[in-house]
């Protein structure tokens, strides 16, 4: 299991690297920018999905003529690679508009990166109307239409909606790997665990399909593990940082489950039945629940991780926020206190890609394991 553990590793933390293997094999990848896309459309048109999430060490010059100071990192960096040209090789990027600075990206990249295409898809906050499920209906077609530019011919609904049944089948196998992970608190750390989510986003799923089944069979056949720390659920939209996992690690703090966008949000929802591959994608996305992005009248998220820490047993809360997400900051409040009413103990905290020093939220995390 270990080898494979070690093959998700090295891929998470060298993504580039992953996608010039792929490129070298001749294998053509499509840029899909947090947080959420049409993945399945992308890869019945034979291209690989590659996720475009920012990243760690990398330094701001040239995106700062594009975003102010106070825009989240992430997007910051990952205008950055494309201007720097780390994205070269890609046959163009998928940007869902998912917030203001979303949209701002799509356009700051169409006026900046010249060299690889920009295809937008916005993804309706009233997704659970009828007229919402209507519209990405019609933006999922566009960015098929767009693809088959590319391509050079048709992409069918028979072709989407195979690769959706494979989508499906990695989504199954991702929740029954955090339910076994979550069982083998030992055997998992919470570095190993993001390893294999984040390797996920830059792999076709039939290849991370293959690596994910090799895992769970191998946790299937271990005894059930009790572990001596405390065990908790994360929320946020990234929480990938490895100073903040170590930090983790060394306060004796296990992930058993989370709702976190770049983790468990990606697989939680399967794409639902139907002939018409695009209506099937819009109805998942108005299925989607727990994630800050997909608006929630009802602001089920507290609830949702409440019932996920009981039945992993899990003690604590870490609500990990992307700096300067108004999203997550708004979502916050009711959330802590709604899991604080439900007996769970919780921290929060403002993670950045450009933040080297975690001091501040290491603090909070021994704190927080002190008080569990």
């Amino acid at each position: 299991m270990k080898s494979y553990i070690e093959e998700c590793k090295s891929i998470a933390l060298n993504p580039l690297s992953k996608l010039k293997s792929y490129l070298e094999q001749g294998v053509k990848a499509i840029g899909m920018v947090a947080f959420f896309g049409p993945n399945e459309i992308v890869e019945a048109a034979g291209f690989l999905p590659f996720g475009v999430w920012g990243g760690y060490g990398i330094e701001l010059d040239l995106s700062k003529q594009y975003f102010p100071a106070f825009c989240p990192s992430v997007i910051s960096i990952i205008l950055e690679q494309g201007l720097n040209g780390s994205l070269n090789g890609l046959e163009a990027v998928i940007i869902p508009g998912q917030t203001d600075t979303m949209q701002c990206l799509g356009q700051n990249w169409k006026s900046g990166v010249k060299n690889i295409p920009f295809i937008s898809i916005v993804y309706p906050q009233n997704r659970k109307l009828e007229c919402g499920i209507e519209f990405l209906e019609s933006e999922c077609v566009h960015v098929k239409e767009e693809l088959e530019k590319i391509k050079g011919s048709k992409i069918t609904d028979e072709e989407i909606n195979k690769t959706i049944e494979l989508y499906n089948e990695h989504r199954a196998e991702m929740r029954k790997f955090s339910e076994l992970a979550a069982k083998h608190p030992n055997s998992i750390n919470n570095l190993e665990r993001n390893y294999v989510y984040k390797s996920a986003l830059y792999m076709k799923k039939e290849d991370h399909l293959k690596i994910i089944k090799k895992i769970n069979e191998e946790l299937e056949k271990m005894p059930e593990e009790k572990y001596s720390g405390h065990k908790i659920i994360t929320t946020g939209l990234l929480l990938d940082d490895e100073n903040i996992l170590n930090s983790l690690e060394e306060n004796n703090l296990r992930i058993v489950g989370d709702y976190v966008a770049q983790e468990s949000i990606q697989y939680n929802t399967d794409v639902p039945d139907g002939k018409n591959p695009f209506r099937r994608l819009a109805e998942q996305w108005a299925n989607v629940e727990g994630f800050s992005l997909a608006y929630d009248p009802d602001l089920k998220r507290g609830k949702l991780i409440s019932e996920l820490a009981k039945e992993r047993g899990a003690e604590g809360v870490v609500y990990a926020t992307v700096k300067f997400s108004d999203y997550e900051e708004y979502d916050m409040p009711i959330c802590v206190k709604t899991v604080r009413e439900n007996g769970l103990q919780a921290v929060v905290f403002e993670t950045d890609q450009q933040d080297n020093n975690s001091e501040q939220i290491k603090t909070r995390i021994q704190t927080f394991a002190e008080i569990l």
